[in-house]
């Protein structure tokens, strides 16, 4: 007996529809025809299914915060650290918890089911960090929730840094995180990254330091980052997120830093909403992009993810947490508009996000969890131009979001035609 069946249901890179078996939280079965007998069953109408979404990178003690105590004139990546300072002394437990689970529920109905969150550790009663643990625990019936120790103001740079960042992962945070390009030197920085890289090795945690979010080519902490993720034997479990300082250095040095960075089978995070915001804010014209170079990381067999950032926070006043937005804005920015290119960049919102966060029994094969999106779309470059309605959000074999299916009425003055929504 199946818990959930689901028919017609179409997979990438499939020829015709299937079904998918769900039993005890996990798919058992995958084929064009299941003879169990099933308790709830979804059609999926031909749309496409695909593992639920994962947001690489995200800071939800910030998130709906906008305004808060004002808003960002110069939109400004500056004013907005400083802004986040001036709010720090007012969040209290219960705002920030109310906010970020406001997030998390449009998270659930746009699919997102995995979410690694940074959280702020300078802070020393560590308030926010309590706020997302607890906020982990109620949601974990939903949605998977990683949380990194994040320093921002500088885990040198601010008081009791380490200690304090260490108290964190004491309390239950999974991640070890940074910021080194906002040390006071850039000496500092490269020690920041010794400093954290053996904290995570002593511990066994993962690292994922934002890295490089500058314009300056000079700015090379992600060198820094993948000597020490092979000195210390971390490969594959270190991210480097941002790394936006790739878009200025010159091609003689990327060519020596890349294959270092596929050495260390570093991750790769790409934030293009945001960092298409706050990067070249110093030039005139031309303007610089400001991102990662995720083409040519990717052909170097780097793995790249993609992530959100930020939502409605003192750094970005948009956004509604859809992962297809950020793949979207990532197709332009990046030049990476080619079929084979939008579908690299829909895995990095999907398959390439759960092997930055290190996940087991993900994916749509039998024994993984009978997680799955059903979206009203027929392939993932459709997915991507449309932006389309989650028709069906499945967590462990259970359905937790639905919506209907949009169409469009149109009238051409001798009454009115509903039309596909895909046309």
């Amino acid at each position: 007996m199946l818990d959930l069946l689901v028919v017609n249901a179409h997979l990438h890179g499939g020829k015709t529809p299937v079904q998918i078996g769900c039993r005890d939280g996990k798919i058992v079965e995958i084929a064009p025809v299941i003879q169990s007998k099933f308790l709830n069953t979804i059609d999926a109408g031909g749309y496409l299914v695909t593992p639920p979404f994962v947001e690489s990178h995200i800071h939800l003690d910030a998130t709906l915060s906008m305004g808060m105590p004002r808003l960002n004139r110069t939109g400004t990546l500056l004013e907005g650290i400083k802004i986040w300072g001036e709010l720090k002394p007012e969040l209290t437990f219960e705002a920030v918890k109310a906010r970020a689970k406001k997030l998390l529920m449009w998270s659930i109905a746009k699919g997102n089911l995995v979410v690694r969150s940074h959280v702020d550790t300078t802070d020393p009663t560590l308030m926010a960090v309590d706020a997302l643990l607890e906020l982990r625990r109620e949601m974990k019936a939903f949605m998977d929730i990683q949380l990194v120790a994040f320093p921002q103001d500088g885990v040198l740079r601010s008081k009791n840094g380490m200690a304090l960042l260490t108290r964190a992962l004491d309390r239950g945070v999974d991640v070890v995180g940074g910021i080194p390009h906002f040390e006071r030197t850039m000496a500092e920085g490269r020690e920041s990254v010794r400093l954290l890289c053996e904290l995570a090795a002593q511990r066994g945690c993962m690292v994922d330091m934002h890295c490089d979010e500058s314009d300056d080519p000079l700015s090379r902490h992600i060198e820094s980052l993948s000597f020490e993720t092979q000195r210390l034997g971390l490969q594959g479990r270190v991210a480097g997120s941002h790394l936006t300082s790739m878009h200025s250095m010159d091609n003689y040095y990327v060519s020596k830093l890349v294959p270092l960075m596929a050495e260390a089978r570093l991750n790769c995070i790409c934030n293009p909403l945001v960092n298409m915001n706050l990067q070249g804010r110093h030039d005139t014209y031309p303007k610089r992009r400001g991102l990662m170079r995720v083409p040519e990381l990717l052909d170097a067999g780097i793995n790249v993810s993609l992530g959100h950032d930020d939502v409605m926070d003192p750094w970005y006043p948009m956004g509604t947490h859809d992962m297809l937005e950020v793949v979207h804005m990532g197709a332009h920015a990046l030049h990476m508009t080619g079929v084979d290119q939008q579908a690299a960049l829909f895995d990095g919102v999907t398959e390439n996000g759960a092997k930055t966060l290190n996940l087991e029994n993900y994916g749509l094969k039998p024994g993984c969890n009978a997680d799955m999106v059903i979206l009203q779309a027929r392939s993932k470059q459709e997915a991507i131009r449309l932006r389309p309605a989650r028709l069906f959000v499945v967590r462990r074999g259970r359905v937790i979001s639905r919506m209907p299916e949009a169409a469009a009425t149109v009238n051409l003055g001798a009454g009115d035609m509903t039309v596909d929504f895909c046309l």
